[in-house]
């Protein structure tokens, strides 16, 4: 364990002991879980980490994973080294393939290597997400930001940069000037696969960036999905500053900042939708021809997560309309049992709530009251297992999928922290 790691622990304990106790023990279960069982460090000075039960590296779940733990890096030298490791890790498989969302821990050749698409023996699965460009830029952000070590701004760092911009300024124009493609033959589901051999639904040219798949690893029903473009405009900020400050590359900068506010324009422009009960909100998928998809989605980034995400305030007119809508059955994916409500996905069985949309919604609640009682059905909804899962039976909560489930663990810490040093925690005290 980390010494910055085991002394927040400790600490936190301590402070939950005197005031909710029951929180105490989650809290100390799931902090360091991620840490403990999917962290491992390589001889080459790079960090690879695997989900849980999945033996392959995501590019988004990995970032998601570590992030509760960036804000300990400065007083622990060996975590910082872990998180940098992890930064030049992401760096090379992007470079290795900026299309893939998963990678091997060596080119072992496993995954799923028989579909169509442009497989190679590192690539665990190569379906394009948008959020696997953004999560390795967040990361460095938080990291650097957290630590000010510039040692982590390599060749290599430079180069991930820049595809980045390349690859999202290439899927501003999917139809016309995409390579990739993506078919998978031994599908469970419908949304395993793209339509229209390989390449999707057709989308209209806004100033967005097309994504195949969403951060569930579901196909996007329409190309523009509009919380990972949001995610893109914060990251591309990051992106040409570093460019700038670190890499004296002035021509990246101006690409980044250039797309950024096409991204802006095609969101507001193509991405809100006139609902007859909430007013103007986001939608979560659109083609740029007029055609809405209106949910949400557990998994971040999600349309309830745009502020946690940095991409406006958590008090903005139309957030909070789009809050009301994904938080109620006009949602699909909305679901209320007897334990708790809260949003699900169509990547899990139909009516199962996701641990991640509970935290998700207590993170960028403003409310005590709400966030007391999601703490409350989080505790209430561990299956006496004392940790987190991916998505489970609100009626019955002892009904889950994924018992070791990473990002949802280190989430939960990062939940609780929130709380207890926003002192929204003393109205809990005698």
């Amino acid at each position: 364990m980390y010494n910055a790691i085991s002394r927040q622990v400790e600490q936190t304990v301590a402070d939950l002991q005197k005031i909710k106790p029951e929180l105490a023990s989650l809290f100390k279960n799931c902090y360091s879980n991620t840490l403990d069982t999917t962290v491992e460090r390589m001889d080459d000075g790079t960090t690879f980490v695997i989900t849980g039960d999945i033996p392959a590296m995501w590019l988004r779940d990995s970032s998601a994973q570590i992030r509760p733990y960036i804000r300990l890096a400065r007083e622990d030298r060996d975590l910082a080294e872990m998180i940098r490791g992890l930064i030049w890790r992401q760096a090379r498989c992007l470079l290795m393939d900026p299309y893939a969302n998963a990678f091997n821990r060596e080119g072992n050749g496993h995954g799923h290597q028989q579909d169509r698409t442009e497989m190679g023996p590192w690539i665990w699965e190569r379906k394009f997400e948008l959020d696997s460009l953004c999560y390795p830029v967040q990361l460095l952000q938080d990291y650097y930001e957290a630590t000010g070590d510039q040692s982590v701004f390599t060749e290599e760092v430079h180069a991930m940069l820049a595809i980045v911009v390349r690859t999202m300024q290439t899927e501003q124009y999917h139809d016309e000037r995409s390579p990739y493609s993506f078919e998978r033959d031994d599908i469970i589901l419908p949304s395993d696969t793209l339509p229209f051999a390989g390449k999707g639904t057709r989308t209209n040219v806004t100033g967005m960036v097309w994504s195949g798949f969403r951060p569930s690893d579901d196909a996007c029903q329409f190309g523009y999905l509009v919380p990972a473009n949001m995610f893109a405009v914060v990251v591309l900020r990051h992106l040409a500053v570093f460019a700038e400050t670190f890499f004296a590359d002035a021509k990246l900068a101006e690409r980044g900042r250039k797309l950024e506010a096409e991204i802006v324009f095609g969101i507001e422009t193509y991405g809100t939708f006139q609902h007859p009960r909430y007013g103007a909100i986001y939608a979560y998928e659109t083609d740029g021809y007029g055609n809405y998809n209106l949910m949400d989605d557990a998994n971040v980034p999600s349309l309830l997560s745009m502020p946690y995400l940095g991409y406006c305030s958590y008090d903005d007119p139309k957030y909070l309309r789009t809050r009301q809508f994904v938080l109620s059955e006009d949602n699909p994916y909305y679901y209320k049992g007897r334990c708790t409500a809260g949003v699900g996905s169509p990547h899990t069985p139909p009516g199962y709530v996701w641990h991640i949309g509970l935290i998700m919604q207590g993170l960028t609640a403003t409310d005590k009251q709400e966030q007391l009682d999601l703490l409350e059905q989080l505790l209430a909804t561990t299956a006496g297992t004392g940790l987190m899962h991916e998505s489970f039976d609100p009626n019955q909560p002892e009904q889950f999928t994924r018992e070791w489930f990473g990002w949802a663990n280190s989430l939960v810490g990062q939940f609780i922290l929130q709380w207890l040093e926003s002192g929204q925690a003393d109205q809990e005290q005698p």
